[in-house]
């Protein structure tokens, strides 16, 4: 028996509001009855975030985004981050689960001497960064970039990866000849575990977490990973350093350190 043609329309949508995104666009093939339900707003509504109004009225594309479908604005939300915060932040939805996704771009970094156009140059990459400015490295012995995301910003029960997000100039040096230490941890906390990458692997290096190509164009590197529980640790901190004195560094360019739920977690 088909189930569409006996239940109403009202108790087709809450039982599929008890599954997930990509169970809800399942049924929506199933049958016309099972698409009018799977595509409502009682759905899908479920499926966006905790205050997801809040978040989109603060950009200033909010009146053509909440005028959308909640199914059409959840899927804009996976395939198109939104820039908040007076646009040195992005936020995005992770497709299959819905869960939150924010990336700190390089002007709401902490970057040492990034002020100084001796070492650094602050300019815009059209069409290939979500920000209106990215940072290019000229320069330095000494390279340390620090980024903080709130807890309490973040989906709950959830495993988290920080992935700082970069490319290089063609005349890019140094990074190649040293490792860089990237840590991920709670303000205040103590420990934690540092990895030692070279962010432009040497030829002879057969490294487990080399960096990788994303679809847009960037590469990222993952800096670590943490739980965030109940949103109520504070703030995570994610530090990226190399102070070797004898190497000079040049050709980064930083787009900024994304947090996004750890695939699979």
């Amino acid at each position: 028996m088909d189930m569409s043609k006996v239940l109403p329309d009202e108790c087709l949508a809450h039982i599929i509001s008890l599954t997930s995104p990509q169970d809800a666009c399942r049924f929506a093939l199933v049958s016309h009855n099972c698409q009018s339900a799977a595509d409502s707003d009682v759905v899908w509504e479920g499926f966006l975030p905790s205050k997801y109004l809040e978040i989109v009225s603060s950009t200033t594309s909010s009146s053509q985004l909440t005028s959308l479908s909640k199914k059409k604005l959840y899927l804009h939300l996976c395939n198109n981050p939104i820039l908040i915060n007076n646009g040195i932040m992005s936020f995005a939805l992770e497709k299959q689960s819905g869960k939150k996704c924010y990336m700190v771009g390089a002007r709401g970094l902490s970057i040492i001497w990034g002020n100084s156009p001796d070492y650094w140059t602050w300019k815009p990459l059209p069409y290939q960064s979500r920000f209106s400015e990215v940072a290019e490295l000229r320069f330095v012995w000494w390279l340390h970039i620090r980024g903080w995301i709130e807890t309490k910003i973040l989906s709950l029960k959830t495993t988290y990866a920080a992935y700082f997000v970069f490319k290089f100039t063609d005349y890019k040096s140094g990074f190649s000849e040293r490792p860089v230490e990237l840590s991920v941890n709670f303000e205040g906390s103590l420990g934690g575990e540092n990895r030692h990458v070279f962010l432009d692997v040497p030829p002879e290096f057969d490294t487990p977490r080399p960096p990788r190509e994303r679809g847009d164009g960037w590469m990222e590197i993952e800096m670590g990973e943490f739980f965030n529980d109940n949103g109520d640790n504070g703030s995570v901190v994610c530090g990226l350093r190399e102070v070797d004195d004898y190497t000079s560094k040049h050709g980064l360019i930083v787009e900024g350190i994304e947090f996004r739920p750890k695939e699979g977690r």
